[in-house]
């Protein structure tokens, strides 16, 4: 898969993470009527998502993303592409703890309130990252593919040709 579409798809599915586990805080605290865990929910969102827009300011990439794109091995023939395998195995960690928090919503809906400020900060703080990697694929003339490994394992990344000069761009 793509490194760039991974990204993509993992904000997406950080910003869907946030949104299901605020509906959920928001049902779960409606039928109790506690006036100070929506407050406090409330502000711990507006805080999450303040943090997120700070981090996720800068254009370039990030430190992390760096080292990994400087890491990454490079071979001339493409990867198996097997997107959803892909996803699961790398994100598996989100699903659970989405799944985790939604379930505790009903009993404590605080869980799923701090959860999804957790999710709001990270979908905020990497939604510029695809575009600093596609950038740096277009400079170096070169794609960047996430590589087969354990879901307990760091991600890897493979490196290959790209079509140089300026594949990214749509007429």
């Amino acid at each position: 898969m793509p490194f760039g579409d991974f990204l993509r798809a993992t904000i997406l599915a950080s910003a869907g993470a946030a949104t299901l586990l605020a509906t959920l805080t928001v049902i779960s605290v409606s039928r109790d009527a506690d006036p100070v865990v929506v407050y406090v929910s409330l502000g711990w969102w507006i805080v999450a998502i303040a943090a997120g827009l700070w981090v996720g300011r800068q254009a370039p990439a990030s430190p992390a993303i760096a080292r990994l794109l400087a890491s990454a091995r490079t071979q001339t023939t493409l990867p198996e592409l097997r997107p959803a395998a892909t996803l699961l195995n790398r994100l598996w960690a989100l699903l659970a703890s989405t799944f985790a928090a939604g379930v505790l919503a009903f009993f404590l809906p605080q869980v799923a309130a701090v959860a999804a400020g957790f999710a709001m900060t990270w979908s905020l703080a990497w939604r510029r990252q695809p575009a600093a990697v596609a950038a740096i694929e277009e400079r170096d003339a070169c794609r960047f593919y996430v590589d087969r490994s354990s879901p307990l394992e760091p991600i890897r990344l493979v490196r290959t040709p790209g079509f140089g000069g300026s594949f990214m761009k749509t007429p």
